[in-house]
């Protein structure tokens, strides 16, 4: 996954005995006080998965696709808006957003509207072109299918990566989550391999299920997905995960003598690449067609 490995003899393999050990105090004394607590999650920035560790880029997959296991997710679809334009390299908290896509959260810097609803920035046009301004996005908690034991990322997902029909054995994140659901079968207990789809301007994603999960790696993922990283995943905004503060943390004005009222300068604000992507209405439902039954049978009709 990049040029960098944990040891020079055995690449990133971690032995058995040391996968479950907890950071001494002199490992986290040496961290520069982070006491461990990096956050950490999986960018989809410029068609590229990139491994970000409290905002930084460690890490790059070029690869069109990466297989993960799906272990928690916000189970509603959140909102974001940044006011002005995305500026390469700065990460700022957004302006305003909601973690239940219905009303703003309370810690917003400039909540837009008591209700998501009957926002301005709810409505056509008011992003580029005949964009919203506000932005869909769903979090997500994944680990890496070669890796089931080791981290939990955040994935936040754009909106055209989360609604949409299926095409050509390819779905969207709310397809493919029905899909799995009319047969049975939690998204936790598959491994998911996420792919970019070529034909789009923007990062998209599309998913499907490669193989079940065995019953030691189903076990594994239910406890990812109730553990703390798990929960700060599908809870946080990217830039609260990547270290942004919200505007009024980030300096306090200094006191100054009696003087004529100062000018209110522009706001401008960074909006982070997993919700640059166009706006997309969600999908009409449509009835279900007779499927089988057979966990087995369904799996290997993905694997064809």
């Amino acid at each position: 996954m990049s040029e960098l490995t944990l040891f020079s003899k055995g690449g990133n393999t971690l032995p058995a005995h040391l996968r479950n050990l907890q950071l001494d105090a002199t490992t986290k004394s040496l961290m520069g006080g982070s006491n461990g607590g990096a956050s950490k999650r999986i960018s989809i920035r410029g068609g590229v998965f990139r491994m970000l560790v409290d905002g930084k880029e460690i890490a790059q997959n070029e690869d069109r696709a990466m297989n993960i296991v799906i272990v928690a997710a916000n189970e509603n679809v959140s909102r974001t808006y940044y006011e002005g334009t995305y500026e390469e390299g700065k990460n700022i908290a957004p302006t305003c957003w909601s973690n239940d896509g219905i009303a703003p959260d309370a810690k917003s810097d400039e909540p837009q509207a008591s209700k998501c609803a009957s926002c301005p920035q709810n409505i056509a046009g008011s992003g580029q072109g005949t964009s919203r301004a506000c932005r869909y996005s769903q979090r997500l908690a994944v680990t890496l299918e070669n890796d089931m034991q080791g981290d939990v990322y955040q994935l936040q997902l754009p909106g055209q990566s989360i609604f949409g029909n299926a095409e050509n054995g390819k779905m969207p994140l709310q397809a493919y989550a029905k899909f799995l659901g009319g047969h049975g079968i939690p998204i936790t207990a598959v491994v998911t391999e996420m792919r970019f789809d070529t034909a789009s301007a923007t990062p998209k994603l599309t998913f499907k299920a490669v193989r079940p999960l065995e019953p030691e790696e189903l076990e594994n993922a239910q406890e990812k997905g109730q553990s703390p990283e798990a929960k700060i995943a599908i809870a946080s905004t990217s830039s609260a995960m990547d270290g942004a503060k919200p505007k009024a943390a980030i300096a306090a004005p200094a006191p100054v003598q009696e003087a004529p009222a100062p000018k209110a300068k522009a706001k401008a604000a960074a909006e982070p690449e997993e919700e640059a992507a166009p706006e997309v209405a969600e999908p009409t439902k449509r009835a279900k067609k007779a499927t089988p039954t057979d966990v087995a049978e369904v799996l290997d009709d993905w694997l064809d």
